[in-house]
């Protein structure tokens, strides 16, 4: 068999910025708990309620990119690699809940509103604001590559779209004296956490289930397989996502048995090994080389 080994995950180069937003984030949520108990508003309070799942999002991430920067061990053989995975299912788990509090406690205040000082209510919001697109800019680069960090980078988007809502609802009440856009921005806020949840959960089945990484073709991986000189054909071929930024790969390569004989199957996985590191973004290669008269004997659980 062989094997191309990389165990490094997305998350692990994103650290600093995770950890400068985490401190961000705490600072932002004490401004608005005070902010939204002076003010009497309900949609400070539920900013800020999301701040703080947003403050235990981001600090199990950096939890769980530590863990997932342990060596391999005999028992786990990938490390803890799939640690993020699993802070991702966490956070979007709060996220969700979070979201369906937020709209539960904003139909309560639309239905009996109360009163608010719009103007603390529109200053600290502001605050928010600028504090969340910082947060977007730090983390915009890392989401793309990971899974966790991109969890984090959608809880600080949707703090960023509630504290617009904040604002937009401080607005109506300094002009017009419409209590119930407080409540009505707290709705909002919860509509807007709940979708991203989903999608957030979604991505997270698609690495736990073990589906093909997204962006990979595994017709066109058996292809260039197959073209590689020697080689008569690959049954159970597989494709899965360890953690964001490092899918595996895994097949059974026949070739023929005098290509054995002669001692050509490092020149073979040598051939391999280059043919996916130059075409395909898949970083841990294992290949079983097998002569055809095996083929019929295995229970296969991919063609």
């Amino acid at each position: 068999m062989g094997h191309d080994h990389s165990h490094s995950t997305a998350a692990q180069a994103h650290r600093g910025r995770l950890l400068a937003v985490l401190l961000l984030t705490l600072a932002v949520l004490v401004v608005e708990v005070v902010g939204g108990l002076v003010s009497g508003s309900f949609a400070l309070i539920a900013d800020a309620g999301h701040m703080l799942t947003d403050a235990a999002g981001v600090g199990l991430a950096l939890g769980a990119t530590a863990l997932a920067a342990r060596p391999a061990t005999a028992a786990r053989t990938f490390g803890w690699q799939r640690a993020e995975i699993l802070a991702a299912l966490v956070n979007g788990l709060v996220i969700a809940a979070v979201g369906i509090g937020v709209i539960v406690g904003g139909i309560a205040r639309i239905v009996t509103p109360g009163e608010v000082e719009a103007g603390l209510m529109l200053a600290v919001a502001v605050v928010g604001l600028a504090a969340n697109a910082v947060g977007l800019l730090l983390l915009r680069r890392g989401q793309e590559e990971s899974l966790t960090v991109r969890g984090a980078y959608l809880e600080v988007l949707g703090d960023l779209l509630g504290s617009a809502a904040v604002v937009a609802a401080a607005l109506v009440v300094m002009a017009t004296g419409y209590l119930r856009a407080d409540g009505i921005a707290s709705v909002l806020i919860g509509l807007m956490i709940v979708p991203r949840a989903v999608a957030l959960l979604r991505e997270v089945g698609t690495v736990l289930l073990e589906a093909t990484p997204r962006g990979v073709d595994l017709d066109a991986i058996r292809a260039h397989i197959c073209g590689v000189p020697g080689v008569l054909g690959v049954h159970d071929l597989h494709a899965w996502t360890i953690t964001s930024g490092v899918p595996v790969l895994s097949a059974h390569v026949e070739v023929p048995d005098d290509l054995l004989s002669r001692g050509e199957a490092g020149r073979v996985l040598g051939d391999l090994r280059r043919c996916l590191a130059g075409h395909f973004d898949v970083d841990h290669c294992t290949f079983q080389l097998e002569p055809p008269s095996t083929t019929g004997t295995e229970h296969h659980a991919h063609a």
